[in-house]
Order: C-alpha cells, then sequence, then structure tokens
C-alpha cells in the first residue's frame, strides 16, 4: 500500500514537472502578438487613430518622403509603447496636452499667435518657450532631488524617487513644448514651418529629453536610481547652457530654415545623431562614477583623478562661454555664478566620494550600462552619419566633403568603433574602458559645439 501510494505520487510529481515543462516551452514559442494584452491593443489603436488624424489634417502640408516618415512612425510607436510601457503614458499625456495648446491657438477656424499671450495655460505652461522653461525648471529639481537622495542618512530611496518623478515630467513638458514649437513654426508662415530640430537651441532640448529619457529607462531596467545623480549633471549642464544661449542670442524666436536644411532627411538624420550625442554623455558620466566609485577610499585627495579632470572642465567651460557672452547681456555674470555652482558640485562629490560610493551599483552593473549605452549610441550615430552623407548628396552633389563638422564626427564614429572593437574583441572593462568613455565626451563634445564654435564650414548653422 505505501509503496503503491509513493509511485503514486512519483507519477503525480512527473506529470506536474512535464506539465511546468510544457507550460514553459509553450510560453517560450508564444508568439510575439499572442503575449500582447487588452491594454496593448488599445494603445495600438490609439495610436493608428492618433497617426490617421495627423495624416488627413496636414498630409497636403507634406511630400511624399514626410508622408512615408509618418506612416512608419505609427508601427514604430506602437512597438516602443509595447517595448517599455511607462512610454505609453507620457504618448498619451503629451499627445492630449499638445494637442490643447495647438487647439488653444485656434480663433474662428485659424491660427493666431498671439493668443500665446491671451490664453492663460498657453501663456504659463503650454506655449513652446513656457514648457521648455518648465522642462528647464524641472530637470534642475530633478537634478537636485538626486543629490540630496545621495547623501540623505536614511536608506530610503524616497528623494530619489521623487527626482526620478520629475524627470520623467520634464521629459514631458520637453516633448509637449518640441510639438506645440512644430505648429506654431507653421502659424508665423508655410514657408517658415518645421519640425524643431534645426539650430542650436533646438537640439539642445532635443538632447535634454532623449538623455534623460534614455536614463530613465536604465533606472527601470537596473533597478538602481544613484545614477541620476550623474546623469542629471550633464542633462542639467546642457539646459544651463541652453537659458544662457536664449539670453544671449534669443534663440527661443523661431527663424527660418537656411536653404540647406529644407530637406526631409533633416527628420531623419538630427534625432538619429543625438540619440548617439545623448547616449555617450550618458556613457561618460556613468564612467565617471565608475571612476569615483573605484578611488573613493583614496585618502589623499589630490590623488582622486576623476574629480581633478571634472574640476578643470568645469572650471574651463565657463571661461570659453563667458568670452562669448555680451556684457550688456549679462552673460559674463551668469557664467560666474556657473563657476561657483560648479565648484560647490565638485567639492561637495570630493567630500561625500565615501557616501556615494556606498550608493552607487556594483562595478559589474556600471560596467554594463557604460557598455549597452556606447553600444546604442554607436548604432544610431552609424546610422546618422550614414544619412548625413546621403542628406549631402543630394543639398551639395557629394556624399563627403571633409567639412570640420564631418571630420569631427568621424573621429567620434572611430573613438566608439575602437572602443567597441576592444570590448568585444579583447574583453576591455573596467578604469581603461570609464577613462576612455570619459574622454570620449570629451570628443563629442568638441564635435557637437566646438566645431560651431572655432571652425567654420557647411554645417555652420548654430554660431555661437
Amino acid at each position: 500500500m505505501n509503496t503503491t501510494s509513493m509511485d503514486n505520487k512519483n507519477v503525480t510529481t512527473t506529470l506536474s514537472a512535464g506539465r511546468g515543462a510544457a507550460a514553459q516551452t509553450l510560453s517560450l514559442n508564444e508568439g510575439y502578438f499572442a503575449r500582447r494584452n487588452l491594454l496593448d491593443w488599445i494603445f495600438a489603436a490609439l495610436v493608428v487613430a492618433g497617426g490617421l488624424f495627423a495624416f488627413s489634417r496636414y498630409s497636403a502640408f507634406m511630400d511624399v518622403y514626410e508622408k512615408g516618415i509618418l506612416i512608419a512612425a505609427v508601427p514604430a510607436a506602437i512597438a516602443m509603447g509595447w517595448f517599455w510601457r511607462p512610454l505609453r503614458v507620457l504618448m498619451a499625456l503629451v499627445s492630449a496636452f499638445a494637442l490643447l495648446g495647438i487647439a488653444s491657438y485656434q480663433v474662428n477656424g485659424a491660427g493666431n499667435l498671439a493668443r500665446a499671450d491671451q490664453v492663460f495655460w498657453l501663456k504659463y505652461f503650454l506655449s513652446s518657450q513656457s514648457a521648455i522653461l518648465w522642462m528647464s525648471v524641472l530637470f534642475f529639481m530633478s537634478t537636485i532631488f538626486y543629490w540630496l537622495g545621495m547623501f540623505a542618512k536614511s536608506q530610503s530611496d524616497t528623494l530619489e524617487l521623487l527626482g526620478s518623478k520629475i524627470a520623467w515630467v520634464a521629459v514631458g513638458m520637453a516633448l509637449i513644448g518640441t510639438m506645440v514649437r512644430w505648429y506654431e513654426s507653421y502659424l508665423i508662415g508655410a514657408d517658415v514651418g518645421h519640425i524643431p530640430v534645426s539650430n542650436l537651441y533646438e537640439v539642445f532640448v532635443l538632447f535634454c529629453w532623449m538623455t534623460a529619457a534614455f536614463y530613465l529607462y536604465f533606472e527601470a531596467q537596473y533597478n538602481t536610481r544613484a545614477l541620476g545623480a550623474f546623469v542629471m549633471l550633464v542633462v542639467s549642464a546642457a539646459v544651463g547652457f541652453l537659458l544662457w544661449y536664449t539670453v544671449i542670442r534669443e534663440a527661443h524666436e523661431i527663424q527660418p530654415l537656411v536653404p540647406a536644411l529644407k530637406s526631409w532627411w533633416m527628420k531623419l538624420h538630427v534625432p538619429a545623431n543625438f540619440i548617439g550625442y545623448g547616449m555617450f554623455a550618458l556613457s561618460a558620466m556613468v564612467a565617471l562614477s565608475y571612476l569615483i566609485k573605484q578611488q573613493a577610499d583614496e585618502k589623499r585627495w589630490y590623488k582622486l583623478t576623476p574629480l581633478w579632470v571634472l574640476g578643470v572642465v568645469l572650471c574651463f567651460v565657463p571661461i570659453v562661454f563667458r568670452s562669448k557672452s555680451p556684457i550688456e547681456a549679462g552673460g559674463s555674470n551668469y557664467w560666474l555664478g556657473y563657476l561657483l555652482v560648479s565648484g560647490v558640485i565638485a567639492a561637495g562629490i570630493l567630500l561625500g566620494r565615501k557616501r556615494i560610493a556606498a550608493r552607487l551599483p556594483s562595478f559589474e552593473v556600471l560596467d554594463d550600462v557604460m557598455y549597452k549605452a556606447i553600444a546604442v549610441g554607436f548604432a544610431f550615430f552609424t546610422i546618422a552619419t550614414v544619412l548625413g552623407a546621403l542628406w549631402a548628396a543630394e543639398a551639395w552633389g557629394g556624399y563627403w566633403s571633409w567639412d570640420p563638422k564631418e571630420t569631427w564626427a568621424l573621429i567620434v564614429w572611430l573613438n566608439y568603433a575602437a572602443w567597441l572593437h576592444m570590448r568585444l574583441m579583447k574583453g576591455l572593462r573596467g578604469t581603461v574602458a570609464a577613462w576612455w568613455a570619459l574622454v570620449g565626451l570629451a570628443v563629442t563634445s568638441f564635435a557637437f559645439l566646438g566645431v560651431n564654435m572655432f571652425l567654420s564650414g557647411l554645417h555652420s548653422y548654430g554660431t555661437l
């Protein structure tokens, strides 16, 4: 009797294990679309409806290539929303508020830019300039809360969580401002209207929200918020430049495109380029945190090389840009303030390096984030470079002209190609990889800004 019971029990266990294995196999072999739930399909339906609305409303202003981009954007948006579900909420809210802002410009069926100063929510929240100013303030606030969380005595990540939520709102305001600015450009004139990625002001907005959005993805994937303190530093630095550039150049004013930029290639080349720039910047800040964690126990402060490098860069930046600042615009005082804040940040990291190191994730996680950020950035930067060559052939009759911007783009590409080659072929890890990624940010920054400041060429559309 006992033997029979044991046999029955074994059979039952075997059957259960078999069913579990079969269920696991079924789950692994289950189709991509079969894994979608009701909310996924509702989201897809809303995206398709939005695409049809945009096509019916604005297709008259598009050429065949732009219509193709719009059609391709619909499945791309659905795929992104299915891949990372928080994007669905972001897309829905951005679409709703952007449409509210656009509708608020309407008077008797026609758009009127004067309503930007007449309608309350346009004036203070939803006009492009208002939304981008909110983005700027929110990114600064996010950075502050991330750093407060880093030094908080409690092990709770409440402050860092608040920093993360504020960063999400900042990304949303940046996207709302971008969408509304796109519409505002057409209100100025049909020949003026363009996607807002054509000058330094517009691409800095693009850089800020893209870098923050990619960081938020890594934050969710690795379940750590400690890196936000470092990544948001580079975003806040970009915001600081954006505000200064707005003051000295009145860069927020929408200007007609120069002839070479009146191309649908711009809608593909520039965003792809700035995904690359954003990911390279993200990887560099992760590399900085890696080096600070590595040298946290160094008692001789003068041997803390990463902090000295950070200090030199933070001092160099205001010196360079101060020389570009008109005295009457107060730009010089702005960069003196920037220098003071930079000094406080560097000193805080120096004094609190052990606390920071304890809050940062493991070296393995930091190394993995650094690698993935560079890999994604390199892929998109390669696509952007190819698209740029095709655009150049159409605009100037040649794929490559060794223009300073093109030359430095090639240097950036070779730098990260070599980094990835050493990583994949030679197992590059640790300190050398981190320093290389950090130096890569300097190379990328010169390609992004230095060429516009110190060199001239066919790409000099955003001079300082």
